[in-house]
């Protein structure tokens, strides 16, 4: 069950260049997402479904409106508060795993923790913890060279959540992967969204993993072309 605002665009405007060499990106997009929802975001090349990937991730900042993240004005923060608010409440996954690697698997988990300045035993047992839970016990010690394209990616959702965010934004996060390992992550993504209430943003090309979603919003010219709700979830 989905539950409070969590991310609003108010008649959002993303901008780039000047005068007659002006895009917009963003044309005042208004969207909202409640917490724990698991919503897709489809749309062509150049639709502006990306540039609003990076404001709800905190990375980018719009031109024009507003943008709410739990009740925060966070397009008027400066960088380092952005930083910090990514760093508290927003995991990432993205299409290429993005792992160290010559760094084991729970070595690549514990990151966002040595970061955070969490001892070294407890950040170890999170990181175990966070494996156990994207379904990688048994593969704690091995490097990315020797796990698969899909375990790799389970490492990196591992990573992403091992913080306990409050959002996942996720970036293409089966685009290297084949059909069965596409299911496979999309299924563990979904139960992470229901045991953990964890909202879920994700950006794909693809209808069959966009299914996987409680909503799809699709993005056209800098524009919420629709926003409906998937009648058939998988």
């Amino acid at each position: 069950m989905s539950g409070s605002l969590l991310i609003t665009f108010d008649k959002v405007w993303k901008s780039y260049g000047q005068g007659e060499a002006t895009v917009h990106a963003l044309a005042g997009v208004d969207l909202a997402i409640r917490s724990g929802e698991f919503v897709a975001i489809m749309g062509p090349s150049g639709s502006g479904k990306s540039t609003a990937m990076n404001i709800i991730g905190c990375l980018d900042t719009p031109t024009a409106g507003t943008y709410s993240f739990m009740g925060i004005d966070a397009g008027r923060l400066d960088r380092n508060r952005r930083a910090m608010l990514r760093n508290l409440y927003v995991g990432f996954v993205f299409q290429g795993y993005n792992l160290l690697p010559r760094t084991t698997a729970v070595e690549n988990v514990e990151l966002p923790l040595i970061y955070r300045g969490v001892a070294a035993r407890e950040r170890h047992d999170l990181a175990m913890k966070a494996l156990a839970e994207v379904g990688l016990v048994g593969r704690e010690h091995h490097t990315p060279a020797e796990l698969s394209g899909g375990q790799q990616q389970r490492v990196a959702i591992a990573r992403a959540i091992v913080t306990r965010p409050t959002l996942l934004v996720a970036d293409e996060p089966t685009g290297n992967l084949d059909t069965a390992r596409t299911h496979e992550i999309m299924e563990l993504l979904t139960r992470l969204n229901t045991e953990l209430g964890l909202t879920i943003a994700m950006v794909t090309h693809e209808a069959d993993v966009a299914a996987y979603a409680e909503r799809t919003i699709r993005f056209l010219d800098g524009h919420v072309a629709s926003n409906a709700v998937n009648l058939e979830v998988v």
